[in-house]
């Protein structure tokens, strides 16, 4: 078990996701020549690896392998402390920067009256208005369930209701003794 834990892990260290690739540093990179970009940004050309190591020691910085798909690797002279430090700043900024559209649900029954429901209708209408996705879920309890029509019935009107300001992202599915349907704010 070990063997295949070790195996997927291959080219990771230890705290880092599956989506962030590992950048190969230093002794690390394979290559033996390379496309070197010195430490200011000027493109150097294609050196050896050793003397791409020596200029980053002479500049007291490490040398990153920026593209290791490009034929030879394109490294870079940079401090690496740096540069995986800014990765996480821009990543956690791009996050920040998402925008999570939060589901709100309303749940009903078969044999919920339609005043009842209005009030359900009016807090989907409020949330759907703010931006916010609504599920709308029909529970089924012993045996509304041989009668799925009814909730379809229910679910349509629901729709109709709520037409001017959402549109069904789902249409009506049934999923054990529950039907369901998404509806997306306009």
């Amino acid at each position: 078990m070990d063997s295949l834990l070790s195996r997927s892990a291959v080219g990771r260290k230890r705290g880092q996701g599956i989506g962030t690739p590992a950048y190969r540093v230093n002794r690390q990179i394979r290559s033996p020549s390379v496309r070197l970009i010195d430490g200011d940004g000027t493109h150097v050309g294609i050196v050896t690896l050793d003397e791409a190591l020596h200029s980053a020691q002479e500049a007291d910085l490490d040398l990153v392998e920026i593209s290791p798909a490009a034929e030879p690797p394109v490294v870079r002279v940079m401090d690496h402390g740096k540069f995986q430090y800014e990765r996480t700043k821009k990543a956690r900024e791009a996050r920040k920067a998402q925008k999570q559209v939060e589901v709100k649900e309303i749940r009903l029954r078969p044999k919920t009256t339609d005043h009842h429901r209005s009030f359900k209708v009016k807090d989907a209408r409020r949330w759907l208005q703010e931006g916010k996705k609504v599920k709308v879920r029909i529970r089924f309890r012993g045996r509304e369930i041989t009668y799925p029509e009814i909730a379809l019935e229910t679910l349509s009107g629901v729709a109709t209701e709520l037409s001017d300001v959402a549109a069904v992202e789902q249409t009506p599915q049934r999923d054990g003794r529950t039907m369901l349907m998404v509806l997306a704010p306009k």
